[in-house]
């Protein structure tokens, strides 16, 4: 089964589907509210993340340390945001992409 990369109004899905109109239903059906943007057949079968792409480099795990970031904040982002940034010495906005990218993921 081919694998679909969707994009909406609001997300991207990734999903596996028979046809286009099979992952077109699919969105529909989850997300009755988007719009489909764009949807485009992957050449293969596995999706990659570049973890360079999301500037998710070098020895320490960033995802780590913002769970414990907001585990001391007790959920407050931007006391999480302010914590990342003394424990890892990283600028406003890597740090902020972070710790919101493992708010959304539910530290």
């Amino acid at each position: 089964m081919p694998l679909f990369e969707i994009e909406t109004d609001a997300h991207i899905i990734i999903t596996w589907a028979t046809n286009e109109q099979s992952a077109t239903e699919l969105v529909q059906e989850a997300y009755p509210h988007d719009e489909v943007v764009r949807l485009t057949k992957r050449p293969r079968d596995t999706w990659v993340i570049s973890k360079g792409a999301l500037g998710l480099t070098g020895k320490s795990d960033p995802c780590v340390v913002a769970r414990e970031c907001l585990a001391k904040s007790a959920g407050d982002k931007v006391h999480a945001i302010r914590l990342y940034m003394q424990e890892t010495g990283t600028d406003l906005e890597r740090a902020r992409r972070v710790i919101e990218s493992n708010m959304v993921m539910g530290w």
